[in-house]
């Protein structure tokens, strides 16, 4: 019985040799530890040395300049020339109103011109007639003149024939009242001649240096009927920029105020990516700082490149319509982040076309520091200009001269 107990059983043999088959696996565990331990160390040198050099952020988007199309007076929508997703060109007509209004407040003030300028021209005349007035008036002084001088010598030979008897006290007193009436004659043709020139001197005083065209009067209704021409040409409205026309909320038909917006204009060549970074990865933006994006429209198929052109100078939570009220008892610390806006390549987004709105991938090279923080020169040109509406009142000027001519008769 014993030696069945001490007897060894054939399965449990082969238990000796798995000692040795153990060594090589572990060795590969270690080489593999090892290795992941080397890749993971040069990862973390890698990232150190390459993307410390770089600040992230996915919260980015495209940026635009939203031209509003807005009446400058007011009116009734004839038709709409433009539609959403249209391109339109600078100067191109977008929307008409009804010119009815204009047009009745156009001619009256030709109206009102033409009758000014008659107006002027009888100030001009009347200096001719207050000048006659004042020859024939001072022709009345000469006469009631010499009347009293006769009056006077008649009274005289009277006096000398009074002590004679040769003359009665009644034809003395006669002569007398002579006398004085040919006197009052005198001062009254001589405050006529006065009356004329303080009239002939406050008509010259109206007209003196000026000609009628450039009389004030004139001028006053010519300016009305430049604003009256003006208000007939914005009747029809103009795209003030080249781009694709979006949100047009317009309709025919609708009775519309001055500044109610009608339609938007996208000029497509005037994009900028705005990027919100955290507060704690501005220390290391500078302006002018080369920039990678990638959106998601295109994805990283395509990159974009640009540079910083400008950091915000407030936090959007700042420039918000209901400002952080961080004086409150529940006051919770959060990241803020500020607008970083950087300029986008032209020819990029000719080949390659942006919408505003897009989301933007960026990240700033932020190697070089020897940039400014913030901007500290002015800028020298425009930033956005356009010139259609300065052809508007080029008509203008024509037709003025056109009414004064017609009115103004022979140069005075």
């Amino acid at each position: 019985m014993s030696n069945n107990n001490t007897s060894v059983s054939p399965s449990a043999a082969p238990a000796a040799p798995e000692a040795p088959a153990a060594q090589p696996r572990k060795k590969w565990l270690l080489r593999l530890t090892g290795l992941v331990v080397v890749l993971g160390a040069a990862y973390g040198i890698y990232d150190w040395m390459v993307n410390s050099h770089f600040e992230e952020t996915d919260n980015a988007y495209v940026q635009g300049n939203l031209v509003q199309i807005a009446p400058q007076t007011a009116g009734t929508v004839q038709s709409i020339l433009a539609d959403d997703t249209d391109y339109v060109k600078e100067g191109q007509a977008l929307v008409r109103l009804d010119p009815a209004d204009a047009k009745v407040a156009f001619e009256q003030a030709k109206a009102n011109l033409a009758q000014a300028v008659r107006q002027v021209r009888t100030l001009y005349v009347n200096n001719g007639s207050y000048t006659a007035q004042i020859a024939q008036r001072q022709a009345e002084v000469a006469k009631a003149k010499n009347d009293l001088v006769r009056a006077q010598s008649d009274l005289k030979r009277r006096q000398a024939l009074t002590g004679n008897g040769a003359v009665s006290k009644e034809e003395l007193s006669h002569a007398q009242s002579q006398v004085d009436a040919a006197q009052a004659a005198v001062n009254a043709s001589q405050a006529a001649v006065n009356t004329a020139r303080e009239q002939l001197a406050s008509n010259q005083s109206l007209t003196e240096g000026i000609s009628v065209n450039d009389h004030p009067n004139v001028q006053a209704a010519a300016a009305k009927v430049r604003e009256a021409y003006l208000a007939m040409q914005r009747n029809e409205l103009v795209s003030p920029v080249s781009g694709v026309v979006g949100k047009r909320s317009v309709q025919v038909g609708q009775r519309v105020a001055p500044g109610t917006p009608l339609m938007t204009v996208v000029p497509m060549n005037q994009l900028w990516v705005e990027a919100n970074f955290k507060e704690n990865q501005l220390r290391n933006l500078r302006l002018g700082q080369p920039v990678k994006m990638t959106a998601d429209l295109y994805g990283k198929k395509v990159e974009y490149s640009g540079t910083v052109e400008g950091l915000g100078v407030g936090t959007g939570a700042a420039f918000s319509l209901l400002p952080a009220q961080n004086a409150t008892g529940n006051w919770i610390k959060v990241v803020q982040r500020v607008p970083v806006r950087i300029a986008l390549d032209p020819k990029q987004v000719q080949e390659h076309p942006l919408r505003v709105g897009l989301s933007m991938l960026v990240d700033v090279d932020i190697q070089n520091q020897d940039g400014k923080l913030l901007a500290d020169v002015p800028r020298k040109e425009p930033l956005v200009q356009t010139n259609v509406y300065d052809v508007q009142d080029e008509g203008a000027d024509a037709v003025i001269a056109q009414v004064i001519a017609s009115n103004a008769g022979k140069k005075l």
